[in-house]
């Protein structure tokens, strides 16, 4: 079914590559399709707990490719039938925040890990943003780009760049589109790990290796919908919410397990997250 990534699922990691190495694995629509749809699968099957996004080759992603982006300009060009590829991952019920464009990376239950090993520009930077952490190469190259193709902060980066590193150097980032390193992505607090070459997609998959051996996939779920909802929200409101949900958490039984795995000092055995 895919033609522009791979999907490869290590339990308990999915690893979504984008594979179109040549072009520095810029988005198509069926490849943007498809990244959707891998999502959706990894979502619902029971053998992941995290998912990694990466690119094969020397990229990350470089935005749009622009020979889909001259055709838009144009308005021409027959549209590709991608219906088979037609998917809905996320959890509709943490609101309509989350289903504008790309958002709904921000509500898949499972942790979406990106690992950035090469140039990452445009929508491929929006993409990085939306994941939710970043491991990233010190080689990696980011731009945003968008002020130099005669556009503006896209998808959603006007709202997340700032929350990761700052109004002012997110500016700096939008209206410049220079470039940047790994290195400087890290000092700016854009990466979570800084890796050297080739260590990055690795890394993720090691990271989600580990918190599966102890974490509750329950948990995880609710606290990434907590993070993202309640930034939306005051405090009081986000308290409140949380208190409801910590009840809900009180009454499952992944937290009898936890409490008896610490008592038994053995490695808790939660479960997996059920297709739904």
């Amino acid at each position: 079914m895919y033609q522009e990534i791979v999907y490869d699922v290590r339990d308990p990691v999915a690893v979504i590559t984008m594979n179109r190495p040549d072009a520095l694995n810029a988005f198509t629509n069926r490849m943007l399709a498809e990244i959707r749809h891998a999502l959706a699968a990894a979502e619902q099957d029971p053998a992941v707990v995290g998912i990694v996004l990466t690119g094969a080759g020397r990229g990350f992603c470089a935005g749009m490719d622009m020979n889909a982006l001259n055709a838009m300009s144009a308005g021409g060009g027959a549209r590709e039938d991608l219906s088979a590829l037609e998917a809905n991952p996320g959890d509709a019920s943490l609101g309509d925040n989350f289903q504008v464009a790309f958002t709904y990376l921000l509500s898949v239950r499972k942790p979406v890990i990106a690992a950035i090993n090469g140039a990452c520009a445009g929508l491929g930077f929006v993409f990085a943003l939306l994941a939710d952490m970043r491991f990233v190469e010190k080689q990696a190259r980011f731009t945003t780009a968008f002020s130099q193709r005669g556009l503006i902060a896209e998808h959603g980066a006007s709202w997340l760049l700032p929350r990761l590193i700052g109004s002012g150097k997110a500016l700096d980032i939008l209206w410049s589109g220079r470039k940047f390193d790994g290195v400087e992505a890290d000092r700016l607090g854009l990466a979570e790990r800084l890796l050297e070459t080739g260590e990055a997609c690795q890394a993720a998959v090691d990271y989600i290796a580990d918190i599966a051996r102890v974490a509750s996939p329950t948990s995880l779920k609710v606290m990434k919908a907590q993070v993202y909802r309640h930034l939306n929200m005051q405090l009081g409101e986000s308290v409140r919410e949380s208190n409801d949900w910590m009840a809900e958490s009180l009454a499952r039984d992944d937290f009898k397990e936890g409490v008896r795995s610490f008592l038994e000092k053995r490695p808790p055995a939660f479960k997996r997250l059920s297709s739904d």
